[in-house]
């Protein structure tokens, strides 16, 4: 096992070196309202919980926790294995933490024990004595065995990386819907991990123990565990079905620009890889731009038109990562959806990233598992401006279908709109119609959603030449020239 404190005592390099400087340039990324009201409550590094002196007692503050990575390295290179701990570090930072040290174990698979063996769990027990750490975070998902040995051996906190995200996302969540869907997914993780200790785990009682029922009431009733994993159950299901009556709202949203012929663009992709500010270079949309990990949670769909005047939507969506927790998988799977239904899937992905050919597979088995392969797909290599030209040459070799851009710069914006409104469906059923003055409705439909060849003012109505979806070429059928 290798120790490598000086990869993780800086910021970690999995998020970008600079931060987006909003205050010089606010032309592009909008109002960022939501920017305050998450700063509001951020965790403060430096302070501590410790009193030296009892007269301190008024000025008490949380103390972030300091956390020690442990990663277990079977397959690929060192430097994969090096990437995957950078990535941990961001996500532990993310999540307000701050990161002492890292250690990587070589081994064919982890420990069914205590994931690194119980001679290297000991040399991480010392390194967390050394660092003054009180928590552990395992580059993996530990079951509940490993996880609890691990602690006896440590003798601090350990959670696993599926654990540090489901955090994460708990903070980040802000809609009723994203909410619900986290809820969900941390309970579908903490129910094969409930666990207790003598008389927590043991409360069958009868007769007068169970409330003085008497006669007819003597028996075994239930353990608290069995108790705690009914209340969970419970829950689970009141959240499936508010997360389902919420996804009937979505949609007939979807349904109702599916019935006006407005063509969908999902921008999907790995986590930090700017989607958000895409969207705002794009449309204006003013959503919230962090230079961190699942900045985003909650899906926006905004409005957008092609230079030739044909109306689209663009939907943000949650970014992915290596090993998304499956639980989180199959509760965003209704959000997920906007990807599914669009005609035009753009994915994002961080050209200045170590690894931008693992994030793009990573993103890709996460489609498939929402049934969103079979999506057209624009490969959008964002972060232009921070980039290797080797690196940016090398993905264009292999992605035939890909562009580069910068959303910080607006390098390749104007080309991407031009790819977008190549890309998109067009409308295809020409027709001569004179519509009548009092169906103005129809006109301004025209010119929302059709291409509009010729349009003439005369003395009985708007004489328009245009290629329409089907949709609205039936409604203008019985005004035809």
């Amino acid at each position: 096992m290798t120790s490598r404190p000086e990869l993780f005592t800086t910021r970690a390099e999995a998020l970008a070196d600079e931060d987006v400087t909003l205050e010089q340039d606010l032309s592009y990324d909008g109002d960022q309202l939501d920017r305050e009201e998450r700063a509001a409550l951020r965790r403060v590094v430096g302070l501590s919980t410790e009193l030296e002196d009892v007269t301190e007692v008024e000025y008490r503050q949380l103390r972030l926790e300091r956390v020690v990575l442990a990663g277990v390295w079977t397959e690929g290179s060192a430097e994969d294995a090096e990437n995957s701990m950078r990535e941990l570090a961001a996500l532990a930072e993310t999540a307000g933490s701050t990161v002492l040290a890292g250690v990587i174990q070589r081994r064919t698979r982890p420990d069914a024990g205590t994931y690194l063996g119980s001679g290297k769990a000991r040399e991480l027990r010392d390194i967390v004595i050394a660092e003054g750490a009180d928590t552990v975070v395992c580059d993996g998902e530990l079951t509940p065995s490993q996880r609890r040995a691990l602690e006896d051996v440590v003798k601090v906190k350990v959670i696993d990386r599926t654990a540090l995200i489901l955090d994460i996302f708990a903070q980040h969540a802000k809609s009723k819907e994203g909410k619900a869907q986290v809820e969900l997914a941390q309970l579908q993780y903490l129910l094969p991990r409930l666990r207790g200790w003598g008389e927590s785990m043991s409360r069958q009682a009868g007769g007068q123990a169970a409330g003085g029922q008497g006669m007819g009431s003597r028996g075994p009733g239930e353990t608290k565990i069995e108790l705690d994993r009914r209340r969970i159950n419970q829950r689970m299901a009141k959240l499936r079905r508010e997360i389902r009556e919420m996804k009937t709202a979505r949609d007939t949203k979807r349904s109702g620009r599916r019935a006006h012929e407005v063509p969908g663009v999902a921008i999907a992709g790995y986590t930090n890889a700017g989607k958000s500010s895409l969207l705002n270079r794009l449309t204006g949309a003013g959503v919230l731009v962090e230079n961190q990990l699942f900045a985003t949670l909650d899906p926006t769909v905004r409005r957008a038109e092609t230079e030739d005047g044909r109306l689209y939507t663009l939907a943000d969506t949650v970014g992915f990562v290596r090993q998304l927790p499956t639980q989180l998988v199959e509760a965003f799977r209704s959000t997920l959806e906007e990807v599914a239904d669009a005609d035009l899937l753009l994915h994002v992905v961080d050209g200045s990233h170590p690894d931008p050919e693992g994030q793009i597979s990573a993103v890709r088995g996460v489609l498939a598992d929402v049934d969103a392969a079979d999506v057209k797909e624009v490969v959008v290599v964002n972060k232009a401006d921070a980039a290797d030209p080797e690196v940016l040459d090398r993905i264009r070799r292999h992605e035939k279908h890909s562009i580069v851009v910068s959303a910080r710069t607006g390098e390749g914006i104007d080309e991407l709109r031009r790819l977008i409104a190549d890309e998109l469906p067009t409308p295809g059923i020409e027709l001569d119609v004179l519509v009548p003055y009092d169906r103005g409705d129809l006109v301004s439909r025209v010119h929302d959603e059709a291409e509009v060849l010729d349009s003439e003012h005369t003395s009985d109505g708007t004489r328009l030449r245009a290629k329409v979806y089907p949709a609205l070429a039936a409604e203008l059928t019985a005004y035809a020239v």
